[in-house]
């Protein structure tokens, strides 16, 4: 059975790939589960930071392919495309760096009579298999940041990729087996149907599990994981941002519209709910959807494109349902708010949406900001956190008090300051709260997740 990869923007087919079975994902998890109980075929530490600087060698030396690749069958402007494999390289750098910097520690003895005469340390070992799910938004990075950093904790990985775009993470396999690492320790495959990949990921020989998608999806294969699978799921919100009276307009509207529009407001954290001062808050609305009118969209392959399509014709359409309903109810629209073909939605900014609809409620994943007015910074603070979401939010002030007192009233992994919610670099730490996902993203973290501590303790005789 196969799939056909399709571009977002126009739907014309760029591939076809293979699906696997049950019989080919019990091949896999046998193969993987092998590997790892076999102590003395794990690579050794030299040999993994061999393997991954070679793989970023080799992705700086493809980079333009990648990124085209990526842009084609993820929607994504080329642009920023490029800026994304240029992360990616540097994520997989990171990931090799971290053999060197990540050690164990000494565990003090002698304090007592009973610890007198020992001495104790950790090293790090493998978790075990790793199952890699991931989403579409990131076709490249995603893979990087599940991946790279099981590999250089020792780990078999199965990674299956998005349906939509399953390229960057197959041309990325084959890039770390041209640099040197045997085929059995990272396996790619697209799984026929939900029930295959059911299996593949609740199956007891696996250690730890890493999903990036759909909260829906993510906390049900969570509550079917067998006994002792670890796991981490990063799921998406509907980020807030508060601007505060003092704010610089000047500086903070083109970081919102970039926060809100960037990857046509497919990102986990994208701007969705900016709770401006009522003294600034039209103007601020304004300017915004001013920003949003003149951004290009259209085709990603494109140099001048800065924003792509949606990723499929129906996410098209319950975008738009989304925008009509907040008009109906009395939102005023600003910019946008009509699809510009069965693929592209215009960026799209509106004022006051009704606070029970869907943009106010839940995360669109679409290129649309919503601006409400406040008086008061703590029912702005409020309000940014009613939902059960919880990532990154931000607060736009010149004022440090104000910009602290959001810092610590945020329910938020992450506060940026006089910055979108967005923003990330990649060995920084990345955790969705509450229904926003479970445990620690973020390269380094990842690598940790991935191996256990092991405790020696030795007694002098």
């Amino acid at each position: 059975m196969t799939i056909e990869v399709r571009a977002p923007f126009d739907s014309r087919l760029i591939d076809t790939v293979e699906t696997s079975g049950a019989e080919a994902v019990e091949a896999a998890l046998e193969t993987a589960y092998r590997l790892f109980r076999d102590r003395s075929a794990w690579l050794q530490p030299a040999k993994r930071v061999e393997i991954l600087r070679q793989a970023a060698r080799l992705m700086t030396d493809q980079a333009e392919h990648l990124a085209v690749e990526a842009a084609r069958e993820g929607g994504k402007p080329l642009i920023d495309s490029r800026a994304e494999v240029a992360r990616a390289f540097d994520g997989v750098l990171n990931a090799s760096e971290l053999l060197r910097s990540e050690g164990g520690s000494v565990v003090p003895m002698g304090g007592t009579p009973a610890s007198t005469g020992r001495i104790a340390f950790t090293t790090h070992e493998p978790i075990g298999v790793v199952v890699a799910v991931s989403a579409f938004n990131h076709p490249l990075n995603l893979i990087v940041h599940q991946v790279a950093p099981a590999i250089a904790a020792g780990c078999p990985v199965i990674v299956k990729p998005a349906e939509a775009t399953p390229l960057s993470c197959l041309r990325f396999v084959a890039i770390l087996r041209e640099a040197g690492l045997p085929e059995a320790w990272c396996q790619a495959l697209l799984t026929e149907s939900r029930e295959v990949t059911g299996k593949l990921v609740t199956d007891p020989r696996v250690g730890f599990f890493s999903f990036i998608g759909s909260a829906a999806v993510g906390w049900s294969l969570r509550a079917r994981l067998a006994p002792g699978t670890r796991c981490a799921l990063e799921h998406g919100g509907a980020a807030p941002v508060i601007v505060a009276p003092d704010a610089d307009l000047a500086a903070a509207v083109p970081l919102i519209a970039k926060g809100g529009f960037y990857h046509a407001g497919q990102v986990c954290v994208s701007v969705q709910r900016v709770f401006a001062h009522r003294s600034i808050a039209a103007r601020l609305a304004r300017e915004l959807a001013d920003a949003a009118g003149k951004l290009r969209v259209g085709d990603p392959l494109v140099a001048e494109t800065e924003v792509g399509p949606l990723i499929r014709p129906g996410e098209v359409a319950r975008v738009h349902e989304w925008v009509e309903e907040a008009v109906a109810g009395g939102a005023e629209l600003l910019s946008g708010g009509r699809p510009l073909s069965e693929t592209c939605y215009p960026p799209t900014v509106l004022l006051e949406p009704p606070p029970d609809c869907r943009l106010s409620t839940r995360e669109v994943f679409g290129p649309v900001v919503c601006v409400y007015a406040y008086d008061d910074l703590d029912e702005a603070i409020g309000r940014a956190n009613a939902l059960p979401y919880a990532f990154q939010a931000a607060v736009f002030t010149r004022d440090f008090a104000t910009a602290f007192h959001a810092y610590s009233h945020l329910d938020g992994s992450a506060v940026m300051v006089n910055d979108h919610t967005a923003f990330r670099v990649d060995w920084m730490p990345f955790a969705g709260l509450r229904q926003s996902g479970l445990g620690v993203g973020g390269i380094p973290y990842t690598f940790r997740d991935m191996t256990i501590e092991k405790l020696f303790v030795g007694k002098m005789v």
